[in-house]
């Protein structure tokens, strides 16, 4: 459709309205083929007008559908969602509104053809409206004593006149922008319908004049540094939820969400109910009562590209003041770990076979014929994996002491068992618990084995001695090494804190190197574990 069609028919149309003709100007505006949020939002002031509320809250939909960040648009929708007792879904309306008013006291709506000014007062006086329907005259009135604080021409004595009908527990009429206002096309654009020049004249879009009024134009606007969703899959349990029914703040540090929005949780709730989520880049207060699990699923074959709002943001790419070195004479001397460091959880867990190494399916049988297990004792055994700087895996009886496993172990590692040093996780842990009691007769390999397997991590040599470690902490993301003395490690990384330097440095241990690194990188997920004796 031609755009000097389109603009005929509008011009028609709004010409009928002034005129009274409702019907005329439905008739003009369905003629339009591809009709714009304005032609649209027309229409269903004219359904508003002849008291058809359906097919004007259908139009109004139209048109937010064609303009997503029209708040007149769910102004109106509101004020038509309450008339039809749609309440729920008036109150979302208004928390929208007031949301694309985007901290504006008012939005002035002349440029766009609408001799209309949108106040905020006016917003919350319909959500005010919304609440006296569902007979919260409390929460009514707390949004009322904020619509009186906000500054605005049009208020009169609107607020205190609709204050003393909520203390009556009178219901509040709602708000609409009146039946003779709507959106009109350019005077200019109309004048020159009769013309043949459909490529316009040229206009100007800079000026040599100083200090000229021209303002088509909006500078950049700096980013604020807000918070970032985590990568989730679908498979995994995630921290999102969705607001069941739209809330609008009611005190300091809670948001105003509407109804069907996903926030992430950020916090655990609290004593009174509350909760601390991530809501559109913003942190605040929620109930927890409002809040159902949502379902976050990836699409199959496509990557999620978001821009990050819901944990905090890692550490500067700046660790924090590094510490000053003290000289103390009594300090043992520092060992550099320059054998083969154990497999960190993430390449233990995660690193690809190697290409000598033979399939999963084989591991057993490999196993057996290496140590001469007959198949008929196949449910009697368990297998063990073995974690070094490749991965292997042996068959023993699951009543094998700890210490023969360990001589087998360093047979086939060809190392001599006094030299090895064994962990093991619990179930569900990242930590690596070494095997220092176990390893005392009386204690077999099925007490860390689950479902027929054990998984084992071994080092050959301890610089851990004589060190005690005091706690384990896992590594919240990668740190690269800014000098000899520090420790580097990836992120998922378990590290053996050996002690605290101050406030913002730990030393640690970690796949066999020792060093000091900033604490914020790492998060303690077991304070109770120690070191237990060295093998």
């Amino acid at each position: 459709m031609l755009y000097t069609e389109l603009l005929q028919l509008w011009h028609e149309a709004v010409q009928a309205m002034d005129a009274k003709d409702w019907q005329g100007a439905l008739c003009k505006l369905e003629q339009i083929s591809e009709p714009t949020s304005r032609t649209l939002f027309n229409a269903a002031s004219a359904h508003l007008v002849l008291g058809q509320l359906d097919l004007a809250l259908k139009a109004l939909d139209l048109t937010i559908a064609k303009d997503e960040r029209l708040a007149v648009g769910f102004f109106q929708r509101a004020a038509v969602m309450m008339q039809i007792d749609r309440l729920e879904e008036a109150l979302s309306d208004c928390i929208w509104a007031q949301k694309h008013m985007r901290g504006n006291m008012v939005i002035d709506y002349k440029q766009l053809g609408l001799r209309f000014k949108l106040y905020s007062w006016q917003v919350l006086y319909n959500a005010a409206a919304v609440y006296c329907r569902m007979g919260q005259w409390e929460q009514a009135r707390e949004v009322l004593l904020s619509a009186s604080q906000e500054r605005g021409g049009g208020r009169g004595g609107n607020i205190e006149v609709a204050l003393d009908s909520v203390q009556k527990e009178e219901v509040l009429a709602p708000l609409l922008v009146p039946e003779d206002v709507v959106f009109r096309p350019r005077k200019q654009d109309v004048e020159q319908l009769q013309q043949r020049d459909f490529l316009g004249k040229a206009k100007v879009i800079s000026s040599v004049i100083p200090n000229d009024d021209f303002g088509g134009f909006e500078p950049l606007r700096m980013q604020k540094p807000g918070f970032y969703e985590p990568k989730v899959d679908g498979a995994q349990d995630s921290r999102y939820m969705r607001m069941r029914i739209p809330y609008m703040a009611r005190g300091p540090g809670q948001l105003t969400v509407p109804g069907g929005a996903m926030v992430f949780i950020f916090g655990e709730e609290g004593r009174d109910g509350m909760a601390t989520v991530i809501y559109d880049g913003q942190r605040g207060l929620l109930p927890m009562s409002l809040l159902d699990p949502a379902d976050v699923k990836m699409g199959k074959g496509k990557k999620e590209n978001r821009v990050p709002s819901g944990i905090p943001l890692p550490p500067g790419l700046k660790p924090p003041t590094r510490p000053q070195a003290q000289p103390c004479p009594a300090a043992p001397p520092r060992v550099r770990f320059t054998g083969t460091p154990p497999p960190s959880y993430t390449t233990a867990t995660h690193a690809p076979p190697l290409a000598s190494e033979p399939p999963r399916y084989m591991a057993n049988a490999a196993a057996e014929q290496h140590v001469g297990v007959a198949p008929g004792r196949e449910a009697s055994c368990l297998v063990v994996k073995v974690h070094y700087t490749y991965t292997m895996a042996l068959c023993v009886p699951v009543d094998t002491p700890f210490h023969e496993v360990k001589e087998r172990i360093a047979q086939k590692l060809g190392q001599p068992a006094s030299q090895l040093r064994l962990r093991h996780k619990q179930h569900g842990s990242r930590v690596l618990i070494p095997l220092g009691e176990k390893l005392e007769p009386g204690h077999t390999v099925q007490e860390v084995a689950e479902a027929g397997r054990a998984t084992l991590w071994c080092q050959t040599e301890d610089p851990l001695e004589n060190r005690t470690i005091l706690y384990q902490m896992v590594a919240l993301y990668d740190y690269t090494a800014q000098g000899p003395e520090d420790l580097e490690f990836s992120e998922g990384d378990t590290i053996d804190i050996l002690g605290e330097v101050n406030e913002e440095w730990l030393e640690g241990h970690s796949a066999g190197h020792i060093g000091i690194f900033p604490s914020c990188f790492a998060y303690n997920e077991n304070a109770s574990i120690t070191q237990s004796p060295v093998l």
